[in-house]
């Protein structure tokens, strides 16, 4: 069995064995949440869905600033505040309230109706069931999806050539959605489950640059050079470096409760590339890494027996 992007055979989703840190729920939720703007995005019905995920240009003599057209808002490096020098200063002064990089996931599936609902990743599904991820991070960063089959060699399945030109570019609280609610046929929106047995391992790789050696917008378009189906594998090296980070321990929140369908904020800024607010739902599950790195690795299994 090959998982692909599109359409993939599994039929449990349950988070992986990983190194948990004990935290509050309510602080890992505070946390992730925090920096979610307080009001709304702008919603245009009329703007088509988001096609590119490439990373922002910058003006040659200005400041990067890629939330300058996201749907979120925050203090931009020139605005923020300066603090007080002192009569001594260390070489390389760690920020006073680093921000911990975070990722939010939730599991929805498809109802009688053909609606999303979130469910309990922990459910047992059946052939016929459909489900899609909603990805959300606290940062802007890139995503890598990596997946391998019974513990076999790894593929990454997103960025993709055939996708979002290629990019893997995602704003702080612009959630991405795999697969897309808006594929052009009912089967590529979301990740059906048939009869086919066997146990998928989905890796999620947020980074705040982009992974040295994976190649990414341009140069994965000429990696597959309009080969249909490329897909790239990471080298020994990237591999055992991604798989070193997912041993790291993480900070989690898992949500109780489930059943309730997907908003339609939550669907339109996912398409549309918008910024959920504080009173938009929270990711079923959020996973808070360590002050001190810029990359957080989960996994999710996706077991089918």
């Amino acid at each position: 069995m090959k998982l692909k992007l599109a359409l993939f055979t599994c039929a449990t989703l349950v988070l992986a064995a990983m190194p948990i840190a004990v935290l509050s729920q309510d602080d890992v939720r505070g946390a992730f949440l925090v920096s979610r703007p307080k009001e709304k995005s702008a919603t245009n019905t009329n703007t088509p869905p988001r096609t590119s995920r490439r990373r922002p240009k910058s003006n040659p003599g200005t400041a990067k600033d890629p939330k300058s057209s996201a749907g979120t808002t925050g203090p931009s490096e020139s605005t923020k505040k300066t603090p007080p020098t002192t009569g001594t200063t260390s070489k390389n002064p760690d920020p006073i309230n680093k921000q911990r990089i975070g990722l939010g996931l939730t599991l929805f599936s498809r109802d009688s109706n053909g609606n999303a609902v979130r469910t309990d990743p922990t459910k047992v599904f059946q052939k016929g069931d459909g489900v899609r991820v909603l990805v959300e991070t606290n940062t802007d960063g890139y995503i890598y999806i990596f997946n391998t089959t019974n513990n076999g060699s790894p593929v990454m399945i997103y960025p993709n050539a055939e996708l979002d030109e290629a990019g893997n570019y995602l704003q702080a609280h612009v959630p991405f959605e795999i697969p897309s609610s808006v594929g052009t046929e009912e089967r590529l929106r979301w990740l059906m489950f048939d009869e086919t047995a066997g146990d998928e391992r989905l890796f999620f790789v947020i980074t705040k640059e982009p992974l040295p050696g994976v190649p990414i917008e341009d140069e994965l378009v000429s990696f597959c050079a309009g080969n249909k189906g490329c897909s790239w594998k990471p080298t020994e090296a990237v591999w055992t470096r991604i798989q070193s980070e997912a041993s790291q321990p993480l900070k989690t929140d898992k949500a109780k409760q489930y059943g309730a369908p997907q908003t339609q904020s939550e669907q339109q800024a996912s398409t549309r590339g918008l910024g959920l607010a504080k009173d938009d739902p929270p990711p079923s599950l959020i996973m808070m890494a360590s002050s001190d790195t810029s990359t957080l690795v989960t996994t999710l299994d996706l077991i089918h027996k």
